[in-house]
């Protein structure tokens, strides 16, 4: 039963990645490719180097992605590396597809700065949707991985400054608009791919004094299930004493305490904090 049961989740976590590959070859192919612009990614470099190599875009993608999974299996864990193996093969399996069924495809929207807008927001869903699965679509995603997990740096911003040196290379062949637009469109692409992967992960740190603190701690453990700590606080003003509540919830589990909140004790002091991060450090 249990074999059944792994072989089920390895079976749908191949067809998801397979999609999520289908969505972002699909945005480089019919969005990247028509405006020529080299937007934070080895399929852009690609498109650089298309100008000098004479192989298709499938074929060079497939060429720059092997020498960066050898480099992301050996930092940043098996499971990555194997996911990643089989996006970077399914994104240039996948670009030379749309390259048999859709020859010398044109632009779809017949503006390069469209083409950028609709690139980026399509890619960073797909990247996004693979870095919380702890898979990536490979080539500079492999960098700022790594670059996560060395450098503690966040995702989008690891994206983007090593996606310039790829934006940069478009001056090697196009003219300065295009290299502009590339540029711009790697930085924007960082923030919008943190953005929609901070979306998944965003929590909220809220800390409550109020006068029915046994019934707020009871809410809090017993109907959302949660933790939560208590802390002595005093008053600058009076100094008188109160307990202080924290605790962390997302976003359903927000809404629920504030109604609980505003219905019980609408006069207690709350103050909410986001959070994207926490760690728990055991004891060595």
């Amino acid at each position: 039963m249990k074999k059944d049961f792994n072989y089920f989740n390895v079976l749908r976590e191949a067809l998801i990645l397979t999609g999520v590959m289908a969505i972002i070859a699909a945005a480089v192919y019919f969005f990247l490719v028509p405006s020529h612009t080299s937007i934070s990614s080895m399929s852009g470099l690609g498109i650089v180097l298309t100008n000098f190599i004479p192989l298709p875009l499938s074929t060079i993608t497939m060429i720059l992605n092997v020498v960066l999974l050898i480099v992301g299996f050996l930092t940043c864990g098996k499971e990555f590396g194997v996911k990643t193996i089989y996006t970077s093969i399914m994104l240039p399996l996948f670009l030379g597809l749309f390259e048999k069924l859709f020859p010398d495809f044109g632009s779809m929207t017949n503006s390069q700065e469209l083409d950028v807008l609709c690139y980026i927001l399509v890619v960073s869903i797909g990247s996004s949707i693979l870095f919380n699965r702890n898979a990536s679509s490979g080539g500079l995603d492999i960098v700022a991985k790594v670059m996560n997990k060395y450098l503690h740096m966040e995702i989008g911003k690891a994206m983007s400054l090593s996606g310039m040196c790829v934006a940069l290379s478009a001056a090697l062949v196009y003219d300065k608009k295009t290299v502009v637009l590339s540029v711009l469109g790697t930085y924007f692409n960082g923030i919008v791919l943190d953005h929609f992967i901070f979306d998944h992960n965003i929590k909220r740190r809220v800390c409550i004094i109020t006068q029915k603190e046994k019934e707020l701690r009871q809410f809090i453990v017993e109907d959302l299930h949660s933790g939560a700590t208590i802390y002595e606080s005093i008053g600058a003003y009076n100094m008188q004493r109160r307990n202080e509540i924290i605790t962390i919830v997302d976003k359903s589990e927000y809404q629920k305490l504030m109604n609980y909140i505003n219905q019980e004790d609408p006069k207690a002091f709350v103050t909410v904090y986001n959070v994207s991060d926490m760690r728990y450090q055991p004891k060595h």
